[in-house]
């Protein structure tokens, strides 16, 4: 399975346009991180900075390519640690910023550092408190826009308040499309987001949008398990991820795919009701976008293991977890949790089946490109078939 699944996703493309990208040069860096990243595996297993997605030509590790000064990349105080992966990775130190809060909670930032006529990223997930992390961004972008940056793009791993996309009852509000003007309003050029909750999103902006999405990085690394792919088959937790799920089994060997038929009874409440497929036997692996409080995914497995699957993986990009998902997630239904680090998880909510993945590459490279005025617009970083 390992080597049918492997050849799957080595990638053709590789990475020969950074030859190509007039921008760049052959300086080299020593990458070094000041303190390790609190991502050893205690509980779960965490792999940084080691997928074989970018292998090819780019070297990970210690010698990094280094671009000349226009390029900032700032952090917020959402996920520091990511910021500081997509940093390392592309042989960059993160520019000084400071970010603090007066006593009223009102937000306070100031960069460190001279941002004239360069291009900017600031990185801030907008996860929980989306709020207040949503409102640090805006401020952030501000002080970008008056320190007279030439360009400045929000790069936002996780984008908040994209599940409130449409009206499904009267006088409701579509947050997604107040979020996106308040972005675009506060001064933003362009935004660079992970796997949004629906495509439609993108069109919220009156600016361009960067999407990518982190399943090339889930799939490279099931392709390092052994599963065989006659035993495998790919659930969707909900008819709404079934466009998600069918490009997710097509990359796994074309493997037969499932659906769980749920009714939600309320937000965050769900019920399921019965499976669309077979899952006798067969190692199911149930992916998805978000895992928030869990219920959804859960309430799949039970049944999936109800109508006889062997094992159950649950895999998705961002991970809400909202309680009480930690205790839904251990409780032994699941063989493996794999999800990114798209949101910090803390060490209290680690558990013997969790796994993170990095997407500090897939990040870093997107960022690359960008700068450099070159195409995203091939499979492992922009398209599985899904908008």
């Amino acid at each position: 399975m390992a080597s049918i699944l492997h050849s799957a996703f080595t990638y053709s493309t590789s990475l020969s346009f950074i030859c190509n990208c007039s921008k760049r040069n052959s300086f080299r860096v020593r990458c070094n991180v000041i303190e390790p990243l609190k991502y050893d595996n205690g509980p779960p297993c965490i792999s940084i900075l080691n997928n074989n997605l970018l292998d090819s030509k780019f070297h990970l590790g210690n010698t990094m390519i280094k671009n000349d000064t226009r390029l900032r990349i700032f952090s917020g105080t959402a996920n520091p640690a990511l910021s500081q992966e997509i940093a390392c990775y592309m042989g960059l130190d993160l520019g000084k910023i400071k970010i603090k809060r007066f006593a009223d909670g009102e937000i306070y930032v100031q960069l460190q550092e001279s941002v004239r006529g360069c291009d900017v990223f600031l990185v801030q997930p907008t996860c929980p408190p989306a709020n207040e992390n949503i409102m640090e961004l805006l401020v952030m972008i501000d002080a970008c826009r008056r320190a007279s940056a030439k360009n400045i793009t929000a790069v936002i791993p996780y984008f908040g308040y994209a599940r409130a996309d449409r009206k499904t009852q009267g006088r409701e509000s579509i947050a997604a499309k107040l979020v996106a003007n308040l972005i675009t309003e506060a001064g933003a050029n362009r935004v660079l987001a992970c796997d949004l909750h629906s495509g439609q999103s993108m069109g919220y902006f009156d600016i361009p949008v960067d999407h990518v999405y982190g399943q090339p990085v889930i799939l490279d690394y099931l392709a390092s398990k052994a599963i065989s792919s006659d035993d495998l088959v790919v659930v969707s937790p909900d008819v709404g991820g079934v466009a998600r799920a069918r490009a997710f089994a097509k990359k796994l060997s074309d493997a037969p795919l499932a659906i769980v038929d749920k009714r939600r009874q309320g937000h965050n409440v769900a019920e399921v009701m019965n499976l669309i497929g077979d899952v006798k036997g067969k190692v199911a692996v149930m992916v998805d976008d978000m895992i928030d409080t869990a219920g959804t995914i859960s309430k799949g497995a039970a049944l999936l293991h109800q109508e006889g699957a062997r094992e159950v993986y649950a895999c998705s990009t961002h991970a809400v977890f909202s309680p009480p998902a930690i205790e839904r997630l251990s409780s032994g239904l699941f063989q493996e949790v794999i999800i990114t680090n798209t949101i910090p998880v803390s060490e209290r909510n680690y558990f013997p089946q969790l796994t993170i993945l990095s997407v500090a590459n897939l990040l870093g490279e997107t960022i690359w490109r960008v700068h450099d005025d070159c195409s995203d617009g091939y499979e492992p970083y922009s398209s599985l078939g899904i908008d």
